[in-house]
């Protein structure tokens, strides 16, 4: 019995070919931004390895300690709102286990000042949507002085400037610093006032702003103190600054060139959604009038590609977005068996208009905001495959080259502890090796970085397209086959974009399709092929359809 899944995609057919062999006449290209390059691994810092114990601080907040702050999950799963100790020295000391993944730059959580003991105020977890009492600023996004390293991350002779320069000169690998505009630490609703905790210190640390424990609405607009925070709440009981004040953007501007000074990278954006475009327009002119073309991504915890889209518009600050729908459709795909690649159809947006370009999305299945991947083990091979091969820059979250967690949420294990005990579980898996695999293809391919995509399939547990690359003296396309099924899939792919001599990217070996013949692959269960050539297209009908793909992209900062 032949157990091999075969179809025939007549690449001419799909394409509405016209006479073949139309000359060259422009470049195609998705974007030409150098940042598209990257894979980024994202770790929250705390959580992956503690690399320095002698920086834990373990009796620090006396009665509301701030390390190892245990509970259990309704799940049974033992998680932690307390320190774990994860820090720089973690981070250095596995870089080499991150690039070898194929990873180029990796995300890490904000590095600022935290408070210095543990919330005695809002809700309890279970009582309200956002519930932080009782937890700790382990994450990084309570921030009371932006200008300073929290004492978790920095051990003697590596600072964070220290520590960016050897992440980038010893493992090739940047540095992405997540950074907050909307708020500080939790404010109010505190029995007794804690220290620090609402309040914001400068690079000198004066006190520069301070809640009091009070509620928004009673904060005081004559009140120097007060002014740099907004008399409305937002997020549970965060200070929630007052994005009009001049002071604010001072401070928050200065602080992050700071840290791009000290060696980040790039910037990912906390909450985006909840500070107005004109304060990100103002916060990316002023930070890239320094550092020209400084690339920076928010997250808008939204599927409704139309309004996250809306940031990535130059009036509003052309910054980049998590890929929020993007990661809707893959926690579908890859997560139910039943649904097919025709789910990413709808999200990939490569013609519509909508993004203003998707090629420079930040591509994902999960991370630390909602639950992990409920997958299978073949389900996160078959997740990476398509993260590293469709358009958009691919974001990974610690752990998921093992399962790690899989399917848990904040609070049932999302954010537990990864350690070096699961590092060397996970450098022989087959989740990783696979990552590795295909994560290195990306890295050696401009089309696979940069290239328009052009659809072939998207049907079931098939998926086959093509990325182009022709920019300057480069040109490369990329076939990508793809099969998230259980059998062995056999693609048989017809028309003049098929002809000639292509190179298997993982194998080396040539493929080579004459003309009148498909050109037939077979791609292996829950696999991925990838043919590449190094010639400008020459069939009419693909260029008609690279033509529609250009115009469908507005000039952007990397065009």
């Amino acid at each position: 019995m032949n157990r091999t899944a075969r179809t025939m995609l007549c690449v001419a057919c799909a394409l509405a070919a016209v006479p073949a062999f139309a000359q060259p006449s422009r470049d195609y290209y998705g974007t030409a931004e150098p940042f598209a390059s990257e894979a980024v691994y994202f770790v929250l810092t705390d959580r992956f390895v503690n690399g320095d114990p002698g920086n834990d601080h373990r009796d620090q907040g006396g009665a509301n300690r701030t390390f190892d702050r245990p509970l259990t999950a309704p799940n049974g799963v033992t998680d932690n709102i307390g320190y774990q100790g994860g820090d720089f020295a973690g981070i250095l000391a596995n870089a080499g286990y991150v690039r070898e993944m194929g990873f180029t730059a990796v995300w890490i959580t904000p590095i600022v000042d935290n408070p210095d003991e543990a919330f005695t105020g809002g809700f309890d977890l279970g009582e309200a949507l956002f519930a932080d009492r009782g937890k700790t600023g382990y994450h990084g996004y309570w921030g009371v002085n932006f200008y300073r390293v929290d004492e978790h991350l920095e051990s003697a002779g590596l600072a964070f400037v220290d520590f960016t320069r050897r992440m980038r000169d010893e493992h090739g690998l940047k540095v992405v610093l997540d950074i907050v505009g909307n708020h500080g630490s939790p404010s109010f609703t505190m029995p007794v006032d804690q220290p620090k905790f609402g309040e914001i210190y400068d690079r000198d640390l004066r006190l520069v702003a301070d809640h009091q424990n009070l509620p928004p609405e009673r904060l005081n607009p004559a009140d120097p103190l007060h002014r740099f925070f907004r008399r409305e709440p937002d997020l549970a009981e965060l200070s929630n600054f007052d994005d009009t004040n001049p002071a604010v953007m001072d401070y928050l501007v200065g602080a992050y060139l700071q840290w791009i000074g000290e060696g980040a990278g790039a910037f990912r954006i906390d909450t985006i959604r909840h500070v107005p475009s004109a304060f990100w327009r103002e916060f990316a002119r002023r930070i890239r009038e320094r550092h020209p073309g400084f690339f920076m991504f928010g997250e808008h915890f939204e599927y409704d590609a139309a309004k996250i889209a809306v940031h990535m518009r130059p009036e509003n600050g052309g910054v980049s977005v998590l890929d929020f729908p993007g990661q809707a459709a893959m926690a579908e795909v890859f997560g139910k068996p039943d649904v097919g690649y025709e789910r990413m159809r709808e999200s990939l947006h490569l013609t519509d208009g909508i993004y203003r370009n998707p090629y420079e999305l930040m591509s994902f299945y999960d991370n630390h905001d909602m639950a992990r991947l409920a997958a299978t083990e073949e389900g996160f091979i078959d997740a990476n495959n398509w993260l590293f091969t469709s358009r958009g820059i691919p974001v990974v979250y610690y752990g998921s080259e093992m399962a790690f967690m899989a399917g848990t949420r904040e609070h049932e294990g999302n954010r537990n502890y990864f350690g070096p005990g699961n590092v060397e579980r996970a450098r022989n898996h087959r989740i990783r090796a696979a990552l590795a695999r295909i994560a290195k293809v990306r890295r050696d391919s401009p089309a696979l970085q940069r290239g328009l995509q052009v659809v072939l399939e998207l049907r079931k547990n098939r998926a086959a397209f093509l990325r182009v690359y022709e920019h300057g003296t480069e040109a490369e396309t990329a076939l990508v086959l793809l099969n998230k099924g259980g059998i062995p899939a056999q693609f048989e792919i017809d028309g003049g974009s098929a002809v000639g001599a292509w190179r298997d990217a993982m194998s080396g070996n040539t493929v080579t399709a004459a003309r009148g013949e498909p050109l037939q692959l077979e791609v292996p269960a829950h696999g991925v092929r990838v043919l590449t050539r190094n010639d400008r297209v020459q069939d009419a009908g693909l260029r008609r359809q690279l033509d529609r793909a250009m115009a469908a992209l507005e000039p952007s900062s990397g065009r």
